[in-house]
């Protein structure tokens, strides 16, 4: 799957949370809990995905286009969320 991201969301991301949008395709989507992000009215369908890498747990809101994965926010998660998606 591509992943494509706007620059300028990827510096606030890394301003934020020291994590550029690019490595959002290290998360193995496959292996990680995916929800439909439904906390707020979105023009898309937005999802979030909690997993690891290297042990240590990650979150990563993204929306699909095609075969186009559009990671929003790329960031470490807290082990309560990632206890919470039994991950």
């Amino acid at each position: 799957m591509d992943i494509d991201f706007d620059p300028s969301k990827d510096a606030i991301n890394i301003r934020k949370h020291g994590f550029s949008l690019a490595n959002a395709g290290m998360l193995d989507l496959v292996t990680a809990t995916v929800m439909i992000d439904r906390r707020g009215d979105y023009a898309e369908t937005r999802y979030r995905a909690f997993g690891r890498i290297d042990e240590l747990g990650y979150c990563l809101a993204f929306t699909i286009r095609g075969t186009t994965l559009r990671p929003i926010s790329f960031r470490r998660a807290h082990e309560k969320e990632m206890r919470r998606h039994g991950r």
